[in-house]
């Protein structure tokens, strides 16, 4: 066999030692990470790659079209794109035409049905975040219980043994239910500001949408 081979052998077996010395909440805090893996692996395509889009660029390019009366070329570029502000965007410049009231309408019911889509599942990363610190600490407590039951229960030749044993399964739970804890709260924290970041845009570019299309009906006139 390969020293590589050996070596992914080794860490194999290290890790379902490390698991199986943990007990079964070792198993509970891996799936609740997993879990709490995919939907932070989801959320990023999503908010990272699909939703987001440069928006002071983007509202640049909208306003020279606006501007030089081209509405059309306008919602051109907001189709051509899948991220949520050019859609806000796009509704209200469909109504271009129509009185600042419907203009607005549009914008909102718009932003109404696509904010829920930018923040969903989000709060889920919180919960898991939660639930792995304190089934970590279940299991801290179960490997200490069952640490202090060696030193009344069992036979004196075996003390060592299970006291050992109480020993690693407080220690592995705790570690892993930190580590499941720490990287899901650092990559919700990172998800939540991309959140932030596209919600703050379609206030922002909607309230300035809305003040060219002003300024184009009173150039019109």
């Amino acid at each position: 066999m390969s020293t590589e081979g050996l070596s992914l052998m080794n860490i194999y077996y290290f890790i379902a030692n490390f698991m199986n010395e943990g007990g079964v909440f070792m198993y509970i805090i891996a799936i609740i990470w997993g879990i709490g893996i995919a939907i932070c692996i989801d959320r990023f395509f999503k908010l990272a790659r699909k939703y987001d889009i440069d928006g002071p660029s983007f509202m640049n390019e909208l306003q020279r079209y606006i501007l030089s009366n081209d509405i059309q070329g306008a919602i051109r570029v907001c189709s051509g794109s899948q991220a949520v502000l050019p859609k806000v965007l796009k509704s209200g410049l469909k109504r271009s035409t129509q009185s600042p009231e419907q203009i607005q309408n549009a914008i909102d019911a718009t932003a109404l049905e696509v904010i829920p889509k930018v923040e969903l599942r989000l709060n889920y990363l919180q919960l898991i975040t939660n639930i792995s610190t304190l089934f970590g600490l279940l299991g801290t407590i179960q490997g200490l219980i069952v640490a202090f039951a060696a030193l009344d229960s069992v036979d004196p030749t075996q003390k060592s043994q299970f006291l050992a044993k109480g020993i690693s399964m407080a220690m592995n739970t705790t570690f892993l239910g930190l580590i499941a804890a720490i990287s899901i709260m650092v990559i919700h924290s990172y998800l939540s500001s991309k959140s932030e970041k596209i919600i703050s845009e379609i206030d922002e570019y909607s309230v300035k949408l809305m003040d060219l299309l002003g300024t184009k009906k009173i150039s019109d006139q």
